[in-house]
């Protein structure tokens, strides 16, 4: 009781630690006024053409991408609309555009052709999805690999939490956005037209009192290479056609550059984390902006620009409607409120141009980890023989359901999943206050898997089903003989949609420990569910075949939507989604290989990349895992972590992602895991192992690593040396049957296979 005590109170103590912490790191973040003032300006000269005046000025406006629900839809092109119509002619200024990689075709056509039967010049920055697509995420911003899933980010404020994911999504921002891409596009050709250049956003309304105080202003102060134009947010576009309308400008100003100015944006910050607002601070314009924190997933705050403080005010302009008035208000909130719009526009917009990539990659039901090409070859007798003899196994057995064991779940529901946690035994010293003590690695009698007692459980009913519908499903595959597709789908039909025997889409009872959180199962227990990313492959093969009705299908799809629901959103979920280990890397498998046979392609994205982030939390420089290494039988997780990974990299490459080939700066990735493991074999393992390692599973890591990196030397034909291996227990992480897999193979398509037969 006094352990169980003290662990309580150190928890306690560590938790407000914690939160303290982070109470003055928040306090205590920088600001840009912690730079100190300014240096005096240097006395500005004028341009060498002044005496040729009047002078020429150049305004750009930079339309982009409508951004819902920061922006109403269709609002950029009704906007550009509205300038077109109502604004008047500007005394020496040429007006020109910049159609800025406008991602919907239609929207875009419609933009251009408005502008062109205005007789409009603009400049088009073309949007290219293999560009986008190539673009990495960026993991530097974040204070520590696996930081999107910790108590630490779980504990800042929404607002907060969408500036991380806004730095995490920044080089895909920067080119989908370019705001400041676009503005130096501007001023390069504007330089070269005019005297002075307004390289302006796309709402940027001038009216013709406006136009006559900007000019005024900058012909009064012509010496400074810069002018600073305050804005003013327009809630109804129609008050700016009254000619007395003079609204209070006090917003983030736009800029005006004279021809030799030599700052430029920079182009490394992206559209909603100040683009602008840096180059305010390098030329240390004053304003509310100078209050701003420097949050650690910020770039750095810049210093002092030579040509600092050579600058002056000039006029005002004014900011056309978003089409979100509310957002547009309340000064105390609208900064924020527009913030947190800005954010799930942006990634909102992202996510989906990553489905839409990933969808174009994807035909429905092609095979994610199976070759359709080893499926249908002749293959060698032996591998058939052995397929085979699995596959009459297979139809001797089952079907299998839940309600078949013989205990039942501390629910006393009969369709609960249960098992107890295997490495979790009975104390003999202390049974009333620490009735159960962890021995890693050593199993509880009941949770060896086909061991008969285990049938008092689910787990091996569990794997039975696994491993039958797709021995069953490629040996109908192989053969064409329909018994097969029709035992299998049997076996789905009793475990995931029969009411009377389906199991509950969930695994609150997985790996429970009795007398502890009260009789509910642990986020490890997710992990028993694994191997349902080749189930979910068998699936596809036996859909062909006609096995399963319209009905089942979707009722299989049902069954898959709700245990998602549940994985993503409850308490073992999320807690199973923060792991460090091998248990993080199959949570990642299992949702995106169900998120994928759902065709949910923005979860597949966003999951993947919470991969690449693991990635980095799980290997070091050297390719080691750290995290197994502190296991007791070390090379058993190391090889079945990595093997997690093979699955992981080829539903990716299925996707047209590549995980194979992603490392960080410091070489952190999985081309340098293999390495390092596969550095191993044929030598003795230098770390704890207190069980007996079958060193064969290095057999499918060598043939993953030959895929990946060394195609060239893989054959069309299983090598000899692979013929003595044809499965693997479970437990390895091998999937059944692997040597038929692209990794194995090749990578042809089933279907383009099927069809030419």
């Amino acid at each position: 009781m006094y352990r169980k005590l003290a662990r309580m109170l150190s928890e306690r103590l560590k938790k407000r630690y914690r939160v303290a912490r982070r109470l003055y790191e928040k306090r205590n973040r920088p600001t840009p006024a912690d730079r100190g003032a300014p240096p005096v300006a240097a006395e500005g000269s004028v341009l060498a053409s002044d005496g040729a005046k009047p002078f020429r000025f150049v305004l750009y406006r930079i339309i982009g991408n409508d951004l819902e629900p920061r922006h109403a839809r269709g609002q950029s092109r009704d906007n550009l609309r509205f300038i077109l119509e109502n604004e008047p002619v500007l005394e020496g200024c040429e007006k020109r555009f910049i159609v800025n990689r406008i991602v919907n075709p239609d929207e875009h056509a419609a933009i251009v052709e408005l502008l062109e039967s205005n007789g409009q010049s603009y400049i088009d920055i073309p949007f290219d999805e293999q560009t986008y697509a190539s673009t990495p995420w960026d993991f530097e911003g974040l204070s520590f690999p696996g930081f999107t899933r910790s108590e630490d980010f779980h504990a800042l404020s929404e607002a907060e939490k969408g500036r991380v994911m806004m730095r995490l999504y920044r080089h895909r921002n920067l080119y989908i956005m370019n705001n400041n891409g676009a503005r130096n596009v501007a001023l390069d050709e504007g330089c070269q037209l005019a005297d002075w250049v307004l390289p302006w956003d796309g709402n940027c309304f001038v009216t013709a009192a406006a136009w006559t105080a900007i000019r005024t202003g900058i012909e009064a102060s012509a010496q400074q290479r810069y002018h600073v134009v305050p804005m003013a947010r327009i809630t109804d576009n129609q008050q700016l056609l009254a000619p007395d309308f003079r609204p209070s400008a006090e917003e983030e100003p736009q800029l005006v550059f004279r021809r030799d100015a030599v700052e430029r944006f920079d182009e490394r910050h992206p559209y909603g984390r100040r683009p602008k607002v840096e180059l305010l601070w390098r030329l240390g314009v004053p304003g509310r902006w100078d209050r701003w924190k420097i949050e650690p997933w910020d770039l750095p705050c810049p210093a002092y620009a030579p040509e600092a403080g050579q600058f002056a005010q000039a006029g005002w302009v004014a900011r056309l409607e978003s089409g979100k008035a509310h957002l547009e208000g309340d000064p105390s909130r609208g900064l924020v409120d527009r913030g947190v719009a800005r954010v799930e526009a942006v990634t909102g917009l992202l996510d989906r141009l990553d489905a839409r990539f990933m969808a174009s990659h994807r035909s429905t039901g092609s095979l994610l980890f199976y070759d359709g090409n080893a499926l249908l070859a002749p293959g060698d007798r032996a591998g058939d023989a052995e397929l085979f003899e699995e596959a009459a196994a297979a139809l001797a057995r089952g079907p299998f359901s839940v309600v078949d064991k013989s205990t039942l779940a501390p629910s006393g529901d009969p369709h609960d999943y249960w098992h107890p946690a295997p490495y979790y035994w009975p104390s003999p010293i202390l049974p009333k206050w620490l009735p159960y003590m962890p021995r890693d690695g050593v199993r509880v009698p009941g949770t060896v898997l086909y061991a008969p007692e285990s049938d008092q459980y689910d787990r091996t009913r569990l794997q039975r089903l696994f491993d039958d519908v797709t021995t069953c499903a490629i040996a109908w595959a192989r053969s064409g003989e329909a018994r097969y597709a029709q035992h299998a789908a049997t076996l789905i039909r009793v475990w995931f949609i029969d009411p009377t025997t389906r199991m509950n889409p969930h695994l609150k009872y997985a790996q429970v420990r009795q007398g502890h959180d009260r009789n509910r199962g642990s986020k490890s227990g997710i992990i028993e569910m694994k191997d349902i990313y080749f189930l979910l492959d068998a699936v596809r093969l036996i859909e062909r075949g006609g096995a399963l009705a319209d009905a089942d299908r979707e009722a299989f799809r049902l069954w898959l939507r709700s245990y998602l629901e549940w994985l993503r959103t409850s308490s073992q979920g999320r807690a199973e989604r923060r792991s460090a280990n091998n248990h993080g890397t199959y949570y990642d498998l299992q949702v995106a290989a169900i998120a994928s046979y759902l065709e949910d392609y923005a979860l597949v994205s966003t999951t993947l990349r919470d991969s690449r982030e693991r990635i980095l939390e799980q290997f070091d420089e050297a390719g080691a895992q750290p995290e197994e290494l502190k296991r007791t039988t070390t090379a058993h997780y190391c090889c079945f972590n990595l093997q997690g990974w093979v699955y992981l990299a080829l539903l990716a490459e299925r996707h047209g992602q590549d995980l194979w080939h992603f490392r960080d700066d410091r070489g952190r990735g999985l081309e340098k895991a293999f390495e390092w493991l596969l550095s191993f074999e044929g030598r003795d393992w230098p770390w704890r192992q207190i069980d007996t390692f079958d060193t064969d599973r290095f057999q499918p890591l060598r043939a993953a690593y030959a895929y990946a990196y060394h195609p060239a030397s893989v054959s069309g034909d299983i090598p000899a040396s692979r013929q003595s291996i044809r499965l693997y227990h479970p437990h390895d992480g091998v999937r059944p049957w692997w040597f038929l897999g692209r990794e194995g193979r090749g990578n042809d398509d089933f279907d383009a296979q099927r069809r030419g037969s």
